[in-house]
């Protein structure tokens, strides 16, 4: 069972309820935001505390590229999960290739989602 805690980052509500509820299954306490720009002020706060970012690809205002390096600014070793629904496209890959730490393609389920997670904080 994880613990810790996930800044959950996406536009969509019914994506931010189901990935939540999951995380917290897992067993990570979850902080949300509805864009990258709150993403960044609940990061700036609290980013002693968060683990993994999980960032939506696609989201109004600002691009997840713009949020990942706000993010950097703030923690140069922030680990970052792009998700999206759909494949790797430019921007994703973009940003994957300036260190984001992985790609999750929607709709995830759990047990994905766990293993992405712990693979990415070497979680053994």
């Amino acid at each position: 069972m994880a613990n810790g805690a996930v800044l959950l980052v996406d536009d969509e509500e019914i994506v931010l309820d189901v990935a939540k509820r999951m995380l917290e299954k897992i067993g990570y306490s979850v902080l949300t935001a509805k864009n990258g720009k709150e993403a960044l002020d609940i990061y700036k706060e609290k980013h002693n505390t968060i683990n993994i970012v999980l960032l939506d690809v696609i989201m109004p205002g600002m691009k997840a590229a713009d949020t990942y390096d706000g993010l950097l600014s703030i923690n140069p070793a922030v680990k970052v999960l792009l998700s999206s629904g759909y494949s790797i496209d430019r921007q994703t890959s973009e940003v994957l290739i300036r260190g984001c730490n992985g790609f999750i393609q929607k709709p995830f389920n759990m047990k994905g989602l766990a293993d992405k997670i712990d693979e990415i904080l070497d979680v053994k």
